[in-house]
């Protein structure tokens, strides 16, 4: 079964989505969807099939089995409300939401729907995670009491979200895997220093039982 796909969004991160289905076997790219001409161009070069196109409605036609949402932050949501009205599965790039009501309403969305709705969590694929994983749970490790992460790169500086939308959502969604569970508690403290309003110093802790 050869699953057709959609990208919205091919620029720095999204391009890697294009390139990543067009070589996979069990999937087909046949739309590519960015408001940048010059992003389309560097699309064809890996899915020469694909229709380009501007418009996000284009990405929603019943060609389409799965859509790959890779746009700017403040986007994911909205987009993936309407792939999720058009009954598409969805992989939303990180932060799938830039608020928790928001994300809970995707998920209950995608639920009255029977729709996947996948966070691009890519780190949690990988083997060396998923090996870590089991020898958690396992308990060849003993217990676990404590998790530390810490980012100290700037990265891209982004004007749509703050470091903790931008980066957190990896070691997040690691120490989640990792523990097994979710977070009993939260708290969070950030700090703008390079852009107003938008905090890119950020401090999170995380209880568990």
């Amino acid at each position: 079964m050869i699953i057709r796909v959609a990208v919205a969004g091919a620029g720095y991160w999204g391009i890697n989505h294009v390139r990543v289905f067009a070589s996979d076997p069990g999937a087909e790219v046949v739309c590519v969807c960015d408001p940048d001409p010059e992003a389309l161009v560097r699309a064809s070069a890996f899915a020469p099939r694909a229709s380009l196109v501007a418009d996000f409605e284009a990405a929603l036609d019943d060609r389409v089995d799965a859509l790959v949402i890779a746009t700017p932050a403040p986007t994911h949501a909205p987009l993936a409300r309407r792939a999720l009205r058009a009954n598409k599965h969805i992989l939303v790039e990180k932060p799938v939401a830039l608020s928790a009501a928001e994300a809970r309403r995707l998920v209950d969305e995608a639920a009255r729907r029977e729709r996947v709705l996948l966070a691009g969590h890519l780190m949690l694929y990988h083997p060396v995670v998923q090996r870590l994983s089991a020898l958690l749970r396992s308990g060849e490790l003993g217990e676990l009491y404590y998790l530390y992460a810490r980012r100290v790169n700037l990265g891209r500086l982004r004007r749509d979200e703050s470091a903790l939308w931008s980066f957190g959502p990896h070691d997040l969604s690691l120490i989640d895997a990792f523990m097994g569970e979710l977070p009993v508690s939260v708290t969070a403290r950030g700090e703008s220093y390079l852009q107003a309003g938008v905090a890119d110093v950020v401090f999170v802790t995380l209880r568990y039982r």
